[in-house]
């Protein structure tokens, strides 16, 4: 059965992007990367909120002790909505933070990776950085093209990292006690005709879900990456998406409404015969999905 595609949202949003559920609030958080917005929608008052405009965030991780760890073309920051923001990290081992998607792992640190996407489509070496809780930032891989979505098994024994340009999502092999990463592979490839690989989310049965920019759907395969089901929906330029609800068994989709990336297109992609995107939505999986991890990092100059 299909399940109903409902829109929760339609503020036009250019680049929505990195649904967040906040299981302590019972809401969900989201941004709009290039119109430089970011919302939160209430679950109990069936009520979504403009909390800030002015300030990018590309990524962002719920902080233990209250506010966010986002991550922007200019590095790292701690900010409360409303509130300036705290710059943790900006370069690490020689390259510049140009950080995109972030995820935190068990013990607080954060992942986040770079982008570098030139005019014709090619991209400049990319970097996959881990940012320890004392706010210390270093390279954990490189040779990536454009970095995305992130995402933990449950078990936690491996990290599922999307390469947007490349499409590919690779997996690795994932260390509690020092957040190393070890024996990259790939766990799949999106083929051109799908669209890129974008955002990603891992639910209870250890499924990975990746949302498909320019595919207009989300799918879902299981752990050897054999494909379960698709879902689509009506816009194009399908972003990220997370679970969600006081039962984490709700999807939300975000979607970016700007032509963007379009050298990068399945052949025959004409943005004028299609609906971009914009709109927030949200479906029922019928399957729970997890919380999320918060990120521990400690105020730049305060010790953890």
């Amino acid at each position: 059965m299909k399940p109903e595609v409902e829109v929760l949202a339609d503020d036009g949003n250019l680049c929505g992007e990195g649904p967040h559920w906040d299981e302590r609030e019972n809401a969900l958080y989201w941004t709009d990367i290039d119109g430089a917005r970011f919302y939160r929608f209430l679950w109990h008052e069936r009520r979504r909120e403009l909390l800030h405009e002015g300030f990018v965030v590309n990524g962002f991780c719920m902080q233990e002790a209250g506010g966010f760890l986002t991550t922007s073309s200019q590095g790292a920051w701690l900010w409360h909505p409303g509130a300036e923001p705290l710059l943790v990290a900006s370069e690490a081992d020689g390259q510049e933070c140009r950080l995109n998607d972030c995820l935190a792992d068990p013990e607080g640190r954060v992942y986040s990776g770079s982008y570098h996407l030139n005019e014709d489509g090619t991209s400049s070496p990319s970097y996959l950085f881990r940012i320890d809780t004392d706010g210390s930032a270093r390279i954990v891989d490189e040779g990536i093209c454009f970095s995305n979505g992130l995402a933990f098994s449950p078990d936690c024994r491996t990290l599922y990292f999307t390469d947007l340009v490349a499409r590919c999502i690779y997996a690795y092999d994932w260390r509690r006690n020092d957040g190393a990463l070890a024996n990259r592979r790939v766990f799949l490839r999106i083929d051109s005709s799908e669209g890129m690989p974008d955002g990603l989310t891992v639910d209870a049965q250890g499924y990975l879900w990746v949302a498909h920019w320019f595919g207009g759907c989300v799918t879902r395969y299981d752990p050897d990456g054999v494909r379960e089901r698709k879902v689509v929906l009506p816009a194009a330029q399908t972003s990220s998406l997370a679970f969600g609800g006081p039962d984490l068994d709700e999807i939300y989709v975000t979607t970016a409404g700007m032509n963007n990336c379009l050298m990068l297109a399945p052949r025959g992609y004409d943005p004028a015969l299609v609906f971009v995107g914009g709109p927030l939505y949200r479906f029922r999986a019928g399957i729970q999905g997890r919380v999320k991890f918060r990120s521990r990092i400690s105020p730049p100059g305060r010790d953890r």
